[in-house]
């Protein structure tokens, strides 16, 4: 993705914001027929406040429409309806960083044990989709920073899923990964 289009997309989820809290419609132009901005995308928005602590992070996996779309209506949930936080407020606003992390499509790992899984895991770090029946959850590729052991991961993202730490060793446990393109204001 190229600078410009990154920076629209940030100044669009920044605007979005504002708009929402100033109750002003916000008027946004389609992008120009094939921009990659009008390509239906997973992403995510993620909201942190100055200092680095996480306030909201809400994404769609699965492209469910236009990219530019998409990113509008994550940021309003990341800030208002992360069932993690309490909502943003409007003075809240001024002091936050908007990340976004645009995905590609996601991809079903082939394993034969749980160490042949940490053993790919450990080349590319990529987003990582943990699922087992109806329960799944999702780490994006920057939480590898946080979590560096694949092991360590695995287990975080079971619970995440409300499953036990050890889902990940379990034959029923699919697992499905995908690469992030993330940027953040400055």
């Amino acid at each position: 993705m190229i600078a410009a289009d990154k920076k629209y997309l940030l100044s669009l989820a920044r605007k979005t914001l504002q708009a929402y809290f100033s109750q002003k419609k916000l008027s946004v132009s389609a992008p120009p027929a094939g921009s990659p901005l009008s390509a239906p995308r997973g992403c995510f928005v993620t909201l942190q406040t100055r200092s680095g602590q996480l306030c909201g992070c809400v994404g769609n996996i699965e492209p469910s429409g236009p990219l530019y779309l998409a990113v509008q209506d994550n940021s309003l949930a990341a800030a208002l309806a992360d069932d993690r936080f309490l909502p943003l407020t409007e003075t809240e606003l001024a002091e936050i960083k908007i990340e976004i992390s645009v995905l590609t499509e996601p991809r079903f790992l082939s394993f034969s044990s749980p160490d042949d899984l940490l053993n790919q895991l450990r080349s590319g770090r990529p987003g990582v989709i943990l699922s087992q029946g109806r329960q799944s959850a999702t780490y994006l590729p920057q939480v590898w920073e946080v979590l560096p052991e694949p092991e360590v991961f695995l287990s975080s993202l079971s619970e995440k899923a409300g499953l036990k730490p050890m889902a990940w060793h379990e034959p029923d446990t699919r697992i499905a990964v995908y690469e992030a393109e993330h940027f953040v204001e400055a």
